[in-house]
């Protein structure tokens, strides 16, 4: 389950400051950030766009994202089922994909009700993490800043937006993470980079 929240980046240091007691941040060969680029696909009638807006749930986002620090590349299908719950089923690539391959498309078609031919790529984003994770507790939370997102046309970058998501088996108003969250008075939202981007 996760939940998402939205704040000004000049928030931030207070809010690491009051979690740090709670939770251990991620680090990987001496790095505590970790550089991502996405590229969402969907219908030329921006179908999984809409549904996310309306609050539709029985949901796909389909989408190739690359871990630039290591190289990897993944084709991602996210699906928040009409209980709230996500699940994502993913599979190596070499690379990103501008036109969908067969093996690809097949993918898609799977593990969605979607016919994958009319897919077709439509906002990049970049961005940089944190990962943190509970000192005790089974949650994870990632924390995104400097998202930047492209089209064929348009460019935009959103310096001074943060995008944090807490991770947890089961919702819990005692997350320290939701505690700090009312504290700073930032309340959960639904919200995806890929609306944001759209």
């Amino acid at each position: 389950t996760d939940t998402k929240y939205l704040f000004s980046r000049k928030k931030l240091p207070t809010i690491l400051s009051e979690l740090a007691k709670y939770y251990r941040i991620l680090e990987i060969n001496n790095k505590r950030t970790n550089a991502y680029r996405t590229l969402y696909y969907d219908t030329p009638d921006f179908t999984f766009f809409r549904l996310h807006q309306n609050g539709k749930r029985n949901r796909y986002k389909v989408r190739m994202r690359k871990y630039l620090d290591s190289g990897l590349c993944f084709l991602e299908i996210k699906f928040k089922n009409n209980k709230g719950k996500t699940s994502k089923k993913r599979e190596r690539k070499e690379d990103f994909e501008n036109i969908l391959s067969d093996e690809s498309k097949k993918y898609i078609e799977k593990r969605t009700p979607f016919n994958a031919d009319v897919l077709e790529p439509k906002i990049w984003s970049e961005f940089t993490r944190l990962t943190l994770v509970h000192r005790h507790d089974k949650e994870r939370l990632t924390i995104d800043l400097g998202l930047k997102v492209n089209n064929d046309s348009k460019q935009s970058e959103l310096q001074n937006l943060i995008i944090a998501e807490l991770k947890f088996e089961r919702a819990s108003s005692r997350s320290d993470f939701t505690l700090v969250m009312k504290k700073n008075h930032i309340r959960p939202m639904r919200i995806s980079k890929y609306c944001i981007g759209s």
